[in-house]
């Protein structure tokens, strides 16, 4: 067992994290009850995040950061010598599509990083877009999921390509390392392992 106080697992172990989370600034959002459910209503009618949100973040000087990708986007030729310097990781909201950044970088595998963000797990897009970076575009360092990631969520993560999971406060990571060994050896093919179970088992 750990004794690391950390909430931070990477490859099956539980380790501290080296990288400084830069979050967006609050947004003006107002919320309205609507049949039962609390529902989020821009005020202003922008996308997410705004550019106000988008200038507003502060960038921290030195050290390794995980900036939002908007934010990286607005300031990715100022930012290429701490890039080069694998200082700069990305993290991605599931509400966000990959499509930006592809376009800005031909090798994404400059980011020694990449995380992806659940505000509120209602769906499957994290699964999604760790398959797509994985797959597609070939992503190969570390693929993090943060945010309202679920215990029981974890094993498939593994299997849609992810590697590192920070666990919300209040849980326990050993029990998360638990779940990622819910199933010992998968029927599918996934990301992780690619052949499906009646191609790695020999018939005698």
């Amino acid at each position: 067992m750990s004794m690391l106080n950390s909430q931070l697992i990477l490859n099956q172990s539980i380790v501290d994290d080296e990288w400084t989370f830069v979050p967006l600034p609050s947004g003006h959002e107002e919320i309205k009850k609507q049949a039962g459910k609390v529902v989020l209503f821009k005020l202003t009618g922008e996308s997410l995040p705004s550019e106000l949100q988008i200038n507003e973040t502060v960038i921290p000087q030195t050290g390794k950061i995980i900036l939002p990708l908007s934010v990286y986007l607005k300031n990715r030729d100022a930012l290429q010598h701490r890039a080069k310097n694998n200082e700069i990781a990305l993290w991605i909201a599931t509400h966000e599509t990959l499509d930006p950044l592809i376009s800005a970088e031909k090798d994404i595998n400059i980011f020694p990083l990449i995380a992806v963000f659940v505000e509120r797990f209602q769906d499957g897009r994290i699964f999604t877009l760790g398959n797509l970076l994985r797959t597609r575009h070939q992503f190969k360092n570390t693929l993090r999921a943060f945010g309202d990631v679920l215990q029981d969520q974890l094993f498939y993560l593994k299997r849609s390509g992810f590697d590192s999971y920070l666990i919300k406060e209040g849980k326990d990571p050993n029990e998360a390392l638990k779940a990622l060994q819910s199933f010992s050896d998968p029927y599918q093919g996934a990301v992780d392992i690619k052949e499906p179970v009646w191609k790695r088992k020999v018939r005698s």
